[in-house]
């Protein structure tokens, strides 16, 4: 290949992403695009401004490059034909534009003798977004009106209800884990209703069930996710943070199989997109599939499924290498934590629908709900908030004999645990140490999804092994015990039971 023809290549975009392309069309100028894919190059241009005052330094992409504006807030972006969108990653300082709480931060190209012009008009915030909040709402996946007045009158309701018990003047935004809906597009209007109730901007991923599945691609399969919410990959700035959005559920081209996996095409946009970053910043990545969980360990399992794991997931740990970096996944249904070396960690989130609307917890016992994290600067504090529940509500503790394996034992769950936590236990009021942690299944869990007829909405649910299940043997002598677990922020949360009468709480 020339180094004329891959320059570009390049700027197209295209290089390295498996398109070749005949001397004949890189040489054509049809007036009309001949049948098949359209490659015909587009020129993107435009301003980002406030007031008509252009902003400096913005990120602006076709999901292909990125460039950034200059002094005048001014960009201009070689693109073709097969970018469906122009749009900006958000500088801190600025609103975000929504349209009754769907963030909108793109365009669609409608390129016109090979052209299309867009402006991007921002509104300054009122208050410095050093510190802020966000909310990871994993999995509402909605199947039926029924979930979604759930959906509207449970889950929304309670969002908005967080949101309002901090001050007045907190900036709070979401993200929309993916699994919006399940396979049902007539209920993503339910979803953007429910999103409008909450109250706060809201940013979305796309799941394997957000998906066409009649798509003969996997570049096809997204056609309606992005009819509704824009690009499928982006970014966005708040405070000292930079925030991540990636596609990684990859159609195969048969209904409902998909794998876990990141196309070059966004490796590459990735690439150019962190590198307009200091080294250190810190970088939170929200995708729909883990890009890793320890499922299959508990399971007894050689490897991890293909659908659920990233599976060139050391590429995307390679580009965050530099940075401090948090993931953001769902789909699992099951709440854990992931350690990647020393900078990266990763939240795989219970779901807001718990076990597909079933009742009020997911299969591993972790409460129907959404994680909540709190900015300052760049550091990042967390806690697990249950749809319904205090925020306090942190532990469920079970009598002796809860679990069979373990007779003479008490037992708690603690959904949010990680190695950084310390789950202890008294007896009236004396420390009796550590509790023992173990992979089993979660009491509650067993009672409401074991066997073939339970649960009676979907049969197919059953519990799931946790690894994050406690354990302890009472002395029979206490009157009192105390489950105490301590977080790794220094939050304390403690269940208090009569020694003799414990029951689940």
């Amino acid at each position: 290949m020339s180094q004329k023809r891959r320059s570009f290549l390049k700027s197209l975009g295209l290089a390295g992403v498996g398109l070749t392309l005949s001397p004949s069309v890189l040489q054509a100028k049809p007036t009309a695009p001949a049948k098949g894919k359209d490659l015909s190059l587009v020129n993107l241009s435009g301003k980002v401004h406030t007031g008509g005052k252009g902003i400096a330094g913005v990120a602006v992409t076709d999901g292909y490059n990125v460039v950034l504006t200059d002094g005048s807030g001014r960009y201009e972006l070689q693109s073709n034909a097969t970018a469906d969108f122009v749009y900006i990653s958000v500088p801190r300082g600025y609103d975000f534009a929504n349209e009754n709480g769907i963030a909108r931060f793109y365009k669609r190209i409608k390129a016109s003798r090979g052209r299309y012009k867009a402006d991007f008009e921002l509104k300054k915030l009122t208050k410095d977004d050093t510190k802020h909040n966000f909310v990871v709402w994993a999995d509402p996946q909605i199947i039926s009106e029924a979930d979604a007045e759930e959906l509207k009158t449970k889950s929304a309701p309670d969002l908005k209800e967080l949101v309002n018990s901090y001050p007045a003047d907190t900036l709070f935004h979401g993200i929309g884990c993916g699994d919006l809906v399940w396979d049902k597009f007539e209920l993503f209007e339910d979803y953007q209703q429910a999103i409008n109730i909450a109250g706060i901007p809201f940013f979305q991923v796309i799941g394997n069930h957000d998906m066409n599945l009649e798509a003969r691609t996997d570049e096809g399969s997204s056609e309606k996710f992005k009819e509704l919410f824009g690009p499928t990959y982006y970014s966005f700035n708040r405070g000292e943070i930079h925030y991540v959005v990636l596609d990684d559920v990859f159609f195969i081209g048969t209904a409902k199989k998909y794998i876990g996996y990141l196309t070059e095409r966004q490796l590459a946009w990735l690439e150019q997109d962190l590198a307009t970053l200091k080294p250190g910043t810190t970088v939170v990545v929200n995708l729909h599939i883990p890009a890793y969980t320890n499922q299959h360990t508990r399971n007894n399992e050689k490897e991890p499924s293909l659908g659920g794991v990233v599976s060139n997931r050391k590429e995307l740990y390679r580009l965050l290498a530099p940075y401090k970096a948090h993931i953001m996944s769902g789909h699992t249904h099951f709440n854990e934590k992931v350690f990647e070396g020393d900078n990266i960690i990763e939240h795989v989130h219970g779901t807001v629908c718990g076990a597909w609307w079933t009742g009020p917890i997911c299969y591993d016992g972790t409460p129907s709900g959404y994680g909540v994290y709190e900015v300052d600067g760049s550091e990042v504090k967390w806690y697990y908030k249950s749809t319904g529940l205090s925020k306090e509500h942190q532990i469920r503790v079970y009598p002796v004999g809860a679990v069979p394996e373990k007779p003479q034992q008490i037992a708690a769950n603690v959904w949010n645990w990680d190695p950084q936590w310390k789950v202890e236990w008294l007896e009236d009021g004396k420390n009796m140490g550590q509790m023992e942690r173990a992979t089993t299944l979660d009491p509650l869990s067993v009672e409401l999804h074991l066997g073939a007829s339970k649960p009676a909405k979907h049969k197919w649910v059953e519990p799931h092994p946790t690894d994050h299940m406690f354990f302890a043997q009472p002395t029979g002598k206490a009157k009192t015990i105390t489950i105490q677990a301590t977080d790794r922020f220094g939050n304390i949360f403690k269940i208090d039971a009569d020694a003799k009468g414990l029951s689940r709480l």
